[in-house]
C-alpha cells in the first residue's frame, strides 16, 4: 500500500536507526538519575519519546531544507528533492511523531509533559540556524544534547544541574562530528551563502575545531564522572572513548575525506554505545 511505501521512504530519509546517536545518552540520564535501572514504565516512555522527537526533528529538517537539499548535488537524491514523497505526507509525519513526543513526556510526569513543547522548540530550532549562524553544529549538538537532561527529568520530575555537564559533553560531541560532516558541503555553502566553521574557518582550522570540541567533550565527561562519584570502569568508558575519538578524527585530513561517512556513522555510534555501557555497568556494579 502506498501509505506503508511512503512510510518506510520517510523512515530511510530521517535515518531513523541513527537514532542510536543521543540514545544511548539519554539512557545513561536516566541511569544517573535512578542510580540503576529506571523502572520498565520510565524507560519505555523515554525510548519512545526520543525516537518520536528525533523523527519529528529529522523530517522537519527535511521540510525545511528541500530547496536546499535539491540545489546541493550530495543531496539532490533524498526524498522530497527527488519527488519520491509529497510535502504533505512528511508534514503530516512530523505533526504524528509531535504528537506521540507529548503523549510520552504526559505519561512520564507533569514537568516532563510541560516541557515538551520547548524540547520541540529547539529541535525545530537547529533546521533555520545554517541560515544566519556558524555555530549551528553547537545548536545542533545542545539539540540532542537536551537527551539525556530531559530523561533525568523523565525519572526525577525535577532537574540536577550536574546533569548539565553530560548535556555540555553531548553538544559538544555532536557539534564536533557536526564540523566534520560538513566539510563534505564547503564549496556549496559558500556558493549558496549558508554559514558553517568550514565556511569561515577552511577545512584544516574547522577539523581543528572538531578537535577542540571533542577535548571540550572529554573534560566534561571527566567532570561528570567526578560530580556523580563514579568509579574506575567509569573513568575506563571515558578513555575508551578518547581513543575511539581519535581514531575517528584520523580518519579524515583536510586533502583526503573521503572516509567522512564511515567516520560520521559507524564511530559516532561505536562512541555513544561504549560509554553508557561503562557509566551502566559502574553503576549497577555500586549498587551491589
Amino acid at each position: 500500500m502506498p501509505i506503508f511505501r511512503n512510510l518506510g521512504v520517510t523512515l530511510e530519509m530521517i535515518k531513523w536507526e541513527h537514532s542510536v546517536f543521543a540514545l544511548p545518552f539519554a539512557l545513561c540520564g536516566a541511569m544517573l538519575a535512578a542510580r540503576g535501572l529506571p523502572s520498565v514504565h520510565q524507560l519505555f516512555g523515554i525510548i519512545v519519546a526520543m525516537v518520536a522527537a528525533r523523527s519529528a526533528a529529522m523530517a522537519f529538517n527535511r521540510l525545511a531544507d528541500a530547496s536546499i537539499d535539491a540545489a546541493n548535488p550530495r543531496t539532490q537524491t533524498r526524498a522530497l528533492p527527488a519527488g519520491v514523497l509529497s510535502q504533505a505526507f512528511v508534514t503530516k509525519f512530523v505533526l504524528i511523531s509531535c504528537a506521540i513526543f507529548v503523549l510520552s513526556a504526559w505519561q512520564l510526569n507533569r514537568l516532563a509533559f510541560l516541557l515538551s513543547p520547548v524540547a520541540l522548540a529547539i529541535l525545530m530550532l537547529y533546521s533555520y540556524t545554517k541560515r544566519f549562524t556558524r555555530w549551528s553544529h553547537l545548536i545542533l549538538g545542545f539539540a540532542l544534547g537536551i537527551a539525556p537532561a530531559a530523561a533525568w527529568i523523565a525519572v526525577r520530575g525535577s532537574l540536577d544541574p550536574r546533569i548539565l555537564l553530560l548535556t555540555g559533553a553531548v553538544t559538544f560531541w555532536v557539534g564536533g562530528f557536526d564540523v566534520l560532516y560538513s566539510c563534505q558541503d564547503y564549496e556549496f555553502d559558500r556558493q549558496a551563502g549558508l554559514h558553517s566553521i568550514p565556511r569561515y574557518c577552511g577545512i584544516g582550522k574547522a577539523l581543528w575545531i572538531a578537535r577542540a570540541f571533542h577535548i571540550l567533550m572529554l573534560f566534561l565527561l571527566i567532570s561528570l564522572i567526578a560530580a556523580f562519584g563514579l568509579g574506575k570502569l567509569a573513568i575506563f568508558g571515558v578513555v575508551l572513548v578518547a581513543l575511539l575519538l581519535t581514531y575517528e578524527h584520523s580518519l579524515v585530513s583536510t586533502d583526503d575525506l573521503s572516509r567522512l561517512n564511515a567516520a560520521f556513522f559507524t564511530m559516532n555510534g561505536v562512541i555513544s554505545v561504549v560509554f553508557v555501557s561503562f557509566i551502566a555497568g559502574d553503576l549497577l556494579l555500586h549498587r551491589r
